[in-house]
């Protein structure tokens, strides 16, 4: 049975909250190896001018520790 590990990362996007859980995983995997699961646990973004300029997530990333 593997032993996994929970990490809470926050991202942002210009884009969306998909782009933004994107853009965690993507960043996270750089240092971080068997990234099994994200699990996004509260959205906000920034309005500007009546307009969202940015989406914003935090999320935990869950993974496998290595024997």
């Amino acid at each position: 049975m593997p032993i996994l590990k929970v990490i809470e990362i926050l991202a942002s996007s210009k884009t969306s909250w998909e782009d933004a859980a994107a853009n965690a995983v993507k960043e996270a995997s750089k240092t971080v190896r068997g990234i099994r699961s994200v699990n996004i646990g509260n959205q906000s973004a920034v309005v500007e001018k009546g307009k969202i300029v940015e989406y914003r997530i935090n999320c935990k990333i869950s993974f496998a520790i290595e024997k």
